[in-house]
């Protein structure tokens, strides 16, 4: 019976021993439940953990970042098994909270791996009584860089500057001999042999140097300065007898016939004539009378189109023929300036030349007076060919004027002075207008005083 006793009060010891653990063990559960709900919270808060300092961008981020905040503090209220109902409904209210006050940036600001309560992206589960995550608000995004200003377009240089630039070879050669050097018979040879190489000729060289040693003696001149001076008005009044400008007006319409070597740019030149003389209100129209050249007729169309002028062709007609009705087409319509195109020929190939004889006395046939004006269009690079090409055509068509095309490629511009010199029997026919470039305001009447400056390189 005393055994059965003592038996009794042993296992009732025991019992209690065994619930007092068990309470201890359930307050020490509480204890660290707690700890992690207020850890938990502590990122809404601000204060009990220091969260790892937030990204700049991080505000750009999508609103996974705030969800994925709620659900590692929610995942951390199963973890106490033994734990009341109400703390676990304490702690779902808690990340309730954080979820959906927490900023997008508070968001973001998450405790760093180190830090207790956080919980890989791995282990997260969504808790079941979270209550969803607000929205975060949509990131604005950066404004594009503004375009760099489109640079403005480059000016277009002066006529004078494109002309010194197009005669710059000649320029060099003439007005480099004028760089501190004494007024002797030296600078006057070297001016000797700059000059003939610039395809003056002979004669227009001799009498340049004999009027430049004379004003030097005259004025005493003893500056490289001065005499270079000199020799650019001396030039200048070479010059000034080619130098005419274009008669309109005196006769309606007034007939303008255009010969040339092939490839001396008389249709493009035609082109660019059309273009001036609308500027100076006239009324124009083009008669394609190169039937020779393949699409001659189709690219005088095109600049006929450029300017809104109109153009008398036909397809494979006798030159002659498309001349005469291009004349008389003019007079109806009112025109007050045809040009005639003609098909490039050189002086040397008689049948041709007789050809443009006999276009010139057609054109006489439609108007008693016409061609009011003949001109030929010489490519500026051909050097002293080109008084071979002015003194053929000249004797064949009775020339009036020239244009002097390409002076901005390797042309050297003497041609001109041995043009005003008379050289080799050619007539010292008046330069209409010389050309720079391919625009069209690239064709400028011609002045003696510009030209005479680009020669020497002023």
């Amino acid at each position: 019976m005393f055994s059965f006793f003592k038996k009794k009060k042993a296992s009732g010891e025991d019992a209690g021993s065994a619930g007092a653990e068990q309470a201890a063990a359930g307050a020490g559960d509480a204890e660290s439940q707690s700890g992690q709900s207020a850890e938990s919270a502590a990122p809404a808060g601000g204060s009990a953990v220091s969260p790892a300092p937030a990204d700049a961008g991080a505000a750009g981020q999508p609103a996974e970042a705030a969800t994925r905040a709620g659900e590692s503090a929610a995942q951390e209220a199963p973890a106490a098994t033994d734990e009341p109902a109400t703390s676990t409904a304490s702690e779902a209210s808690s990340v309730g909270s954080v979820s959906t006050a927490a900023s997008p940036g508070a968001a973001e600001s998450l405790p760093s791996p180190g830090t207790a309560g956080a919980v890989p992206e791995s282990a997260a589960q969504p808790a079941p009584g979270a209550a969803p995550a607000a929205p975060a608000s949509p990131s604005q995004a950066p404004a594009p860089a503004s375009a760099p200003a489109s640079a403005p377009p480059p000016v277009r240089g002066s006529w004078l500057s494109r002309l010194k630039q197009g005669l710059s070879r000649t320029g060099q050669s003439i007005g480099g001999l004028f760089m501190g050097v004494k007024v002797d018979d030296a600078l006057f040879d070297e001016l000797e042999t700059a000059l003939i190489m610039a395809d003056a000729g002979v004669e227009a060289t001799e009498k340049l140097l004999a009027a430049l040693r004379a004003k030097v003696r005259k004025e005493r001149l003893e500056d490289a300065a001065q005499v270079k001076a000199a020799l650019r008005d001396i030039l200048t009044e070479h010059l000034a007898p080619l130098e005419k400008k274009f008669p309109v007006g005196y006769a309606s319409p007034i007939v303008v016939m255009i010969a040339g070597v092939n490839g001396a740019g008389k249709t493009t030149s035609i082109g660019k004539l059309a273009y001036a003389f609308q500027g100076q209100g006239e009324k124009v129209l083009l008669a394609a009378g190169d039937t020779f050249r393949a699409a001659a007729r189709e690219q005088l169309i095109v600049w006929g189109e450029r300017n809104n002028v109109s153009v008398i062709a036909q397809d494979g007609g006798d030159p002659a023929a498309v001349a005469f009705d291009a004349v008389n087409a003019g007079r109806a319509r009112g025109a007050t300036i045809v040009m005639v195109d003609t098909a490039g020929r050189l002086p040397t190939q008689l049948h041709l030349m007789e050809e443009l004889k006999k276009i010139r006395r057609v054109i006489g046939k439609a108007d008693s007076q016409a061609p009011h004006e003949v001109l030929l269009v010489v490519d500026g690079n051909t050097g002293q060919n080109a008084i071979a090409q002015i003194r053929a055509f000249d004797a064949a068509i009775q020339l009036t004027g020239l244009v002097v095309t390409k002076l901005d490629g390797t042309a050297k511009g003497g041609t001109l002075a041995a043009v005003a010199a008379g050289s080799q029997g050619v007539r010292p026919i008046p330069v209409y207008w010389i050309g720079v470039g391919e625009g069209m305001e690239d064709l400028q009447p011609f002045v003696a005083r510009e030209f005479a400056s680009a020669l020497v390189g002023d």
